[in-house]
């Protein structure tokens, strides 16, 4: 049953200003445009204001307000009956909680509600009232049409390969001088080289998070003191393997801008959804890469040869690159029993599924499987196939990594060189304008300079030699361990072998990743 309203009512005014007015140049203006005109009305009609609830900022598609919950609560508190609105739409935009409030919570909490350029007054039995809910309609559609406008025009942006995010990648940060373009962070910038080098040596994700963590290495979360919920690996300095992931599979370190990758469900529910890739708008060489196209597509390869449990302590040499041959899903390696010290392969699909029985276990044990790999991989193929072209595609891969190393360097190296001149410039402006003294100049100076032609010398040796071929004697070692399968690392396995097919009747099936 409805409370009877008081006529001599305790006056809240509600004043509301969103992103999405037209006007967001004069916010504040129109919060005291609106506490003006409240304000006289509420003076000139002998009412009693009792306090006044100000959300500058917010959207009226939902009611999750700060100073509109604290009048909600002030109103179950008895504090006020009466609210005061501008207009409708400040009370709020969803025409389903809008006629909730008017037509259910005001009625039945004793609570007069009037909007003053609406001429809307609960309290009065006018025509107004009565197309109270049509207004609601309209400033839902209202809502609606910003919404859309909004989303349209941040395509139009994306499709054009400008930068409309919000948290820039780990790497970038964006350009002083255009909000809509990215530049390169390069204290961030140089860990995701190093997390990309990493990866090129055969760690995994996990065993790379743990190296960082344990030097310390500043995370992503330090860096943007965001708040996370229950995210203790980013919140207290601990890499977690699939930031790793992530980064190690972004293409917006090659230079290309990759956005719209989520989605708000609609313009009332801000919940985030996932978009599927086929919906991501993609721009390319829109800024500058971190990460070479050749090392990023290369890496792009090795992650699945270097995935692993995350709680694995036991690296084997083979993780990563055994796969089922019947039902093609990864075949992992169990953890070392302790009675016998022996750990022994499963089907990934079987072991999901074992109750509806689809494949096998494809069991066999470890150690004998990569002794029998390693004596096949020697004898079926490298002793029986052209070592001289084996040779030949081993230099190659050397002298196209060491050309990349090289450049990779020589960018550092440029980098370094401009920012040690720029040094010596502004030294040099602070000696001028007796900032620092004229032995504090000197004493830098000579540091800056000595650091300067050490750099500068490295750099013009190394680029005389950028496009110079590693001899062959250099790494004929290297080859022949290569060949006799001597020493047997996983940097070397996984760049030797792309996968292996094992059967559930034993039978294996090697891929390499050499041309016969």
């Amino acid at each position: 049953m409805n409370k009877e309203i008081n006529i001599l009512s305790n006056v809240g005014l509600y004043i509301r200003l969103s992103r999405e007015d037209d006007d967001k140049t004069l916010e504040s203006e129109s919060i005291i445009n609106q506490k003006s005109l409240l304000t006289q009305y509420v003076k000139e009609n002998n009412l009693r204001l009792v306090d006044i609830y100000i959300d500058d900022g917010y959207s009226g598609t939902n009611f999750d307000r700060p100073e509109f919950k604290r009048m909600i609560n002030d109103i179950l508190k008895g504090k006020i009956n009466m609210v005061i609105t501008k207009d409708m739409s400040r009370l709020g935009r969803d025409y389903i909680g809008t006629g909730e409030l008017i037509e259910k919570f005001f009625p039945s909490h004793g609570v007069r509600y009037i909007a003053v350029t609406d001429n809307i007054d609960t309290y009065l039995d006018n025509s107004n009232n009565d197309v109270a809910p049509f207004k609601a309609i309209m400033n839902d559609m209202y809502a609606k049409d910003i919404s859309k406008k909004i989303k349209s025009s941040l395509r139009a942006k994306q499709k054009e390969g400008k930068w409309v995010g919000g948290r820039t990648p780990f790497g970038y940060m964006p350009d002083p001088n255009n909000k809509n373009k990215l530049i390169i962070f390069e204290e961030q910038a140089a860990v995701v080289r190093r997390i990309f080098d990493m990866c090129l040596e055969g760690l995994t994700c996990y065993k790379i998070a743990l190296k960082l963590t344990n030097e310390k290495v500043k995370t992503p979360a330090e860096y943007y003191s965001f708040e996370w919920k229950n995210s203790y690996h980013l919140n207290y300095g601990v890499w977690n393997y699939k930031t790793i992931k992530d980064i190690l599979t972004n293409r917006m370190y090659i230079g290309d801008l990759v956005q719209n990758k989520r989605n708000k469900v609609n313009y009332k529910v801000k919940k985030i959804i996932k978009n599927n890739p086929e919906n991501y708008i993609i721009v390319e060489n829109t800024h500058k890469p971190i990460i070479e196209k050749e090392i990023f597509y290369e890496v792009q390869k090795r992650i699945p040869k270097n995935v692993g449990r995350k709680d694995k302590k036991e690296v084997h040499l083979l993780d990563g690159l055994l796969y089922c041959g019947d039902c093609g899903h990864r075949i992992s390696i169990t953890s070392r029993r302790k009675k016998d010290n022996r750990c022994y392969t499963i089907c990934n699909y079987y072991r999901s599924y074992m109750k509806n029985h689809v494949c096998t276990t494809h069991s066999n044990n470890y150690d004998e499987l990569e002794k029998i790999i390693i004596n096949s991989l020697t004898n079926l193929y490298l002793n029986n196939i052209d070592k001289n072209i084996i040779k030949y595609n081993i230099l190659n891969n050397f002298n196209k990594n060491n050309e990349l190393q090289n450049k990779k360097e020589l960018k550092i190296l440029s980098n370094n060189i401009k920012q040690l001149n720029n040094n010596l410039d502004t030294i040099y402006i602070d000696k001028l304008n007796k900032k620092i003294t004229e032995e504090q100049y000197i004493r830098v100076k000579d540091i800056l300079e000595n650091e300067l032609n050490i750099k500068t010398k490295k750099y013009n040796d190394l680029n005389n030699n950028v496009n110079t071929n590693i001899n062959e004697k250099i790494v004929n070692k290297y080859i022949d361990n290569f060949l006799s399968m001597k020493k047997h690392s996983r940097e070397l396995i996984i760049n030797l072998i792309d996968k292996i097919e094992i059967f559930d009747d034993k039978t294996i099936n090697i891929k390499v990743t050499f041309n016969k």
